[in-house]
């Protein structure tokens, strides 16, 4: 494995950290391990990096022009797959995906190294920018990132940073149309050119029945009118596929949440900073709601004296005189001790009036254990089939988010909270319309006819209570894509 690229300056360090990131992620989502992954990052990083320098030091020396290339980013995420492909000529494909493989194999990798003319309209049109212009478009649009820290980085002015970024989007459009018009098409490709362009321009502009059709069975038309369509969220999807190729979109959404954990480390913190007296507003909600919270523990403070006294009540059916040994422990609100097999299952909903009673002499169907870790499954719990009550509602929930949809496929975030912590996890659901799951991310994946069955990663097995999981995927559809249903975690009902 070569060693990576020693930085020439600050700068160059700097964009070393901020690149070695992507290039890391996707060369996961390339092949089938961690050390191939890093294998696969850190040749391909050393190839993309000599690369850059020597057309860096090209435009130097020469008079003119800058040439056309990518920015740094996308030119490193181009040569992990350039890299993977050398992996699968020379006999190292089977540290690749498998799916990647098929797809080397195929005409769509063909597509990104054969006559320029063929290439993807996203590919040509990023090369055809600018390079500040091309990197301002693809952290925004791909990596995600806000506005003000791209504007950092590229050195931007944060103020206007905004209309040059709809400038930019502009700009692009208009590459991709004129690559659009110089790509070799049939006639009829070519009479719908012009009504191609004509009704991305416009967001209110709907797309005529036999437009449609075409774009549908149509690749070149279809890309090109992604490109082109800058409105309705589509632009991110078109630049991550037409330039990456395989496993875009999944990059893409992997960047996205990579984005929003930081951001939403950042904004806790920004929070516990910023709390203090100079919002008025917000120091008065705290007063209030500090001044309740006393309220609170002064009344239960006085409710736990009063049970203390002799002869009251406990609030569990014993006197304060009974024996402590015969009490039944109680589980604490918001929390629950973990069962093991040398705990025993205890009530988690108990009788307030009924008498203490012990395990032997006790009523059948009375005592509910508590649940078993997550992926197991107890003799006693199957024995012992509570009856139905509100306790037993759903403890986890499920968002099935439908980010993208195109004639043949389309690509969903699942995100299921949970009540109780996990050690591990398995999510499965089922499809009324003959859906075919063909990737998943930060998640593995078995299909059995319509039931999906996905189970954690190595890396995001736990999670806390009240927390959550996701992880996307990309399917085929044919005729209709209704949303999946009948989820389960671990086996128990979810909430959708």
């Amino acid at each position: 494995m070569p060693d990576l690229p020693t930085p020439q300056d600050a700068t160059e360090a700097a964009l070393f950290s901020e690149c070695w990131d992507a290039v890391l992620s996707y060369a996961d989502l390339c092949t089938a391990g961690s050390a191939a992954a890093n294998q696969l990052a850190a040749e391909a990083f050393s190839t993309g990096i000599r690369e850059a320098r020597e057309a860096e030091a090209g435009t130097h020396r020469g008079a003119g022009r800058r040439p056309a290339r990518l920015p740094r980013i996308p030119l490193l995420l181009t040569a992990v797959r350039a890299t993977a492909a050398t992996w699968e000529e020379t006999g190292q494909g089977h540290k690749l995906d498998p799916d990647l493989r098929l797809w080397l194999n195929s005409d769509n990798a063909a597509r990104y190294t054969g006559p320029p003319l063929q290439r993807p309209i996203a590919l040509r049109g990023l090369r055809d920018m600018q390079e500040p212009d091309a990197a301002l478009l693809w952290l925004t649009e791909v990596e995600a990132l806000p506005l003000p820290v791209v504007a950092r980085r590229l050195g931007l002015d944060p103020d206007t940073v905004s209309e040059e970024l709809a400038q930019v989007r502009g700009l692009f459009r208009d590459r991709c149309q004129r690559n659009h018009l110089d790509t070799p098409m049939d006639a009829r490709c070519r009479s719908y050119a012009r009504l191609l362009d004509a009704v991305t321009r416009s967001s209110a502009a709907g797309t005529p029945d036999d437009l449609s059709r075409h774009l549908a069975t149509c690749v070149q038309c279809a890309e090109a009118a992604a490109c082109l369509r800058l409105h309705g969220g589509g632009l991110p999807g078109a630049l991550a596929g037409g330039v990456i190729g395989w496993g875009g979109l999944a990059y893409l959404e992997r960047r996205r949440r990579a984005t929003e954990v930081r951001l939403g480390a950042g904004r806790a913190d920004r929070a516990d900073a910023d709390a203090g007296p100079s919002e008025p507003g917000a120091h008065k909600a705290r007063v209030v709601r500090n001044g309740l919270l006393v309220a609170a523990v002064l009344v239960s403070a006085l409710a736990l004296a009063v049970s203390m006294m002799p002869g009251g009540s406990t609030g569990d059916g014993m006197t304060a005189g009974g024996d402590p040994s015969d009490r039944q422990p109680v589980a604490g609100p918001g929390f629950s001790l973990p069962v093991t097999g040398a705990t025993q299952p205890v009530s988690d909903s108990p009788e307030p009036s009924s008498p203490p009673t012990t395990q032997d002499d006790a009523p059948p169907k009375t005592k509910k254990p508590d649940p078993e870790p997550q992926g197991t499954k107890s003799s006693t719990a199957e024995e012992e089939d509570p009856e139905p009550s509100a306790s037993q509602a759903p403890t986890c929930g499920v968002d099935y988010d439908l980010v993208n949809q195109w004639p043949d496929g389309f690509q969903v975030t699942v995100t299921v909270t949970t009540e109780r912590a996990l050690d591990d996890w398995q999510v499965a659901w089922s499809f009324r319309d003959g859906q075919k799951v063909g990737q998943m991310w930060d998640a593995n994946f078995a299909q059995n006819g319509s039931r999906v069955t996905a189970t954690a990663a190595d890396y995001n097995k736990a999670v806390p209570a009240e927390g959550s999981l996701a992880f996307g995927f990309i399917a085929s559809w044919e005729g209709e894509n209704s949303a999946g249903y009948d989820f389960t975690l671990n086996g128990q009902d979810c909430a959708s």
